[in-house]
């Protein structure tokens, strides 16, 4: 299978240490959406990432419906939701919150990078400023009381997704979010990059 995609957007990311984790075989080609446009539509007309083609030529886009589809393609040790209703329940909203902060915060950088100064709208920023810090105070809330990962003793999708949301907003607004804001996302975010998938595709 070939991933295609740039590790700098969390939604590559995401997929490509999940299927790390999964032990799902991938070859990465990073592809940028826009320096790399006319090599990324020549695989995918739309220039999604993350694109993952399967080994039949099949293209699935978006990053939840391509681990949908990875949690079908290995056993169930391996796979990266838990088990148990309650717990998948809990980890859905945790991604949840987790892939709103990566949307916010591409919504406050685009608006930083690629408007003018006189052009940025600010209540728009102290909008989407505000919706940010309060998923990360309901994700922080998540993680409060837990020393090592969300459910099942190990590492599942609800800390991958949580952690690299985090290191996202770190690397890109730290301004926004600060480290003293969410302390168990920062010590979950420490944990889950001393996993050897997280050093294998860094952000």
């Amino acid at each position: 299978m070939r991933l295609i995609g740039m590790l700098d957007s969390p939604y590559v990311r995401r997929v490509a240490v999940s299927l790390a984790m999964m032990d799902v075989p991938f070859a990465l080609e990073p592809l940028s959406v826009f320096r790399d446009l006319d090599a990324f539509a020549a695989i995918n007309p739309l220039v999604k990432a993350p694109t993952l083609v399967l080994d039949d030529g099949t293209q699935l886009v978006d990053s939840t419906l391509i681990l949908a589809v990875a949690e079908r393609l290995v056993p169930a040790a391996r796979h990266l939701m838990p088990a148990a209703t309650g717990d998948y329940v809990a980890a859905q909203r945790i991604i949840g919150l987790a892939l709103a902060a990566c949307e916010k915060t591409m919504q406050i950088a685009y608006e930083r990078r690629l408007r003018p100064v006189e052009k940025q709208h600010q209540p728009w920023l102290e909008r989407i400023q505000a919706q940010l810090i309060a998923a990360y105070t309901m994700l922080d809330a998540s993680f409060a009381d837990i020393d090592e990962w969300h459910a099942e003793g190990r590492p599942l999708q609800a800390d991958i997704t949580a952690a690299i949301a985090w290191q996202f907003t770190r690397a890109t607004v730290p301004d926004v979010v600060t480290l003293q804001r969410a302390p168990a996302l920062a010590a979950l975010s420490l944990r889950a990059a001393a996993l050897p998938a997280f050093l294998a595709y860094p952000g």
